[in-house]
């Protein structure tokens, strides 16, 4: 199977990531991505079709823009219809809907390279983690209990809710993680993939390091603004255990 990590030779500077991870008392992660790739095997895509064969069943596909309808982003979905029929019960349906395709995505999920061990090596050299996620907490928690990791961020695991207009960019779930950290937000550090990642950072006022497992993603946080974005989290890993 071909390896995730793209080599892209931007890297950070060596001793500019090194003060990033000093400076980081505690860390908060994005989940889809910076920890496992969630839909690797259980397809996004199909994901979105079902939600959206939900809405023919129940005659109100015409809720969905024809783009809308083959989105392969089922968030997309979701929001679509928040934006039409806002705290409804059909928004809620779906959520849940999604909630257990999440559910059921958590048994073919594949780990990012290195997450694992940077998550159990940070944690026990004292940083305090957490999750804030647009996915379900439930779907995070799963995942982490089959790795063996909830030790390290339970009970700071925040995601979805019905409320979609939390989700980030909206720094919400971020600052749910700030305060039941007790944390200062310079003294955080946000760990994400995407540009709304780093919106809901600049937002909260936090740090932020931007991973990227391809070089799609490493354009669109740059051009988002993101100056430290790492292909890997070898060299994460690497700079936490210097502080062992």
């Amino acid at each position: 199977m071909a390896t995730e990590h793209v080599a892209t030779g931007t890297e950070p500077e060596t001793e500019n990531l090194r003060e990033v991870i000093k400076r980081a008392r505690f860390v908060v992660f994005d989940f889809d991505g910076p920890i496992c790739r969630l839909f690797a095997m259980h397809s996004a895509e199909n994901v979105a079709r079902d939600l959206v064969e939900l809405l023919a069943r129940q005659g109100l596909r015409g809720l969905l823009t024809e783009e809308e309808r083959v989105h392969p982003d089922p968030m997309a979905v979701l929001h679509a219809v928040d934006r039409r029929r806002p705290r409804s019960d059909l928004v809620t349906e779906l959520e849940e809907r999604l909630t257990t395709q999440e559910l059921l995505a958590v048994v073919s999920a594949m780990p990012t390279p290195y997450a694992d061990p940077l998550i159990r090596t940070w944690s026990a050299v004292g940083a305090r983690l957490a999750i804030a996620t647009n996915n379900s907490a439930r779907t995070a928690a799963s995942y982490l209990a089959t790795r063996g990791l909830t030790d390290c961020f339970a009970p700071n695991i925040y995601g979805r809710t019905q409320d979609l207009h939390h989700l980030k960019p909206d720094p919400h779930c971020l600052n749910r993680a700030l305060n039941a950290l007790g944390a200062a937000p310079a003294t955080a550090l946000m760990i994400g993939d995407t540009p709304s990642d780093l919106v809901a950072a600049q937002r909260a006022g936090v740090p932020f390091l931007g991973y990227a497992r391809n070089a799609g993603k490493e354009k669109a946080l740059r051009e988002a603004g993101a100056e430290d974005v790492v292909s890997s989290l070898e060299p994460v890993l690497r700079a936490v255990r210097g502080q062992a």
